[in-house]
């Protein structure tokens, strides 16, 4: 089965009607989908739950578990149909539900998102670019070129905005999801590293704090370099 026939299949197939799912459950499954876009790369066909257990150090049973949530998947005895299952993930998480998004804050953090391939490989495309600052207003970052903020509204009646990824500073952040949100734009991406959880009943926010990733780094070296101490 090829990876086009694999994904009519899923589509034609769909078990998944919004059933409740745990957080944990969710987080996974983009693991699932690197994992399989590289199996799939390295033109692997089949695998056994106890494979993907080995590649991913999650045990057999929670990827078994996990998979079961949406249908399973699986055959016992034959594992699993790599690029069936990549199919069945991409379609769980949206992948090439052709999402379109934008970008607010076009400095460091903005400009190196923007210009990340991750987009692309996940069914998302960048349409716009906002920023309130005059020197980058009108400068192009990876042929998007950066709108003023005064654009906004405008933009949004004009074209389809389903995320907006949100890279302003800290003290803007409330102010300019509610303009989000008034727009009718559904997800937000937000680095700004506020908090964003009271919106709309209907849009979803991903709060997303690079400094805690950091944080729990340094908390891993430090326990380590103290059981190394102690032996």
């Amino acid at each position: 089965m090829s990876r086009e026939e694999a994904r009519e299949e899923a589509l034609s197939d769909i078990k998944f009607k919004g059933t409740s799912v745990s957080p944990a459950v969710i987080k996974r499954l983009p693991r699932y989908f690197r994992y399989l876009r590289e199996l799939i790369r390295c033109g692997k066909m089949r695998i056994s739950s106890g494979e993907l257990s080995e590649m991913m150090h999650v045990t057999a049973s929670q990827i078994r578990q996990d998979l079961n949530c949406f249908g399973g998947f699986g055959q016992q005895g034959y594992g699993y149909n790599v690029n069936y299952l990549y199919a069945r993930i991409c379609e769980i998480l949206g992948v090439g539900e052709g999402y379109h998004a934008i970008v607010i804050g076009a400095g460091n953090l903005g400009k190196a998102l923007i210009r990340n391939p991750m987009f692309e490989k996940r069914g998302v495309d960048i349409i716009g670019v906002f920023d309130i600052s005059p020197d980058v207003i009108g400068k192009t970052v990876a042929d998007n070129a950066v709108r003023g903020m005064d654009e906004l509204e405008s933009f949004c009646a004009e074209h389809k905005v389903d995320i907006a990824v949100l890279t302003l500073t800290k003290d803007h952040a409330s102010e300019v999801a509610e303009r989000l949100v008034a727009l009718g734009i559904k997800g937000l991406w937000n680095f700004t590293g506020k908090e964003l959880d009271e919106l709309a009943p209907d849009t979803v926010v991903e709060n997303v704090h690079i400094g805690d990733s950091l944080m729990t780094l340094c908390y891993e070296i430090r326990v380590r370099e103290e059981e190394n101490q102690k032996g």
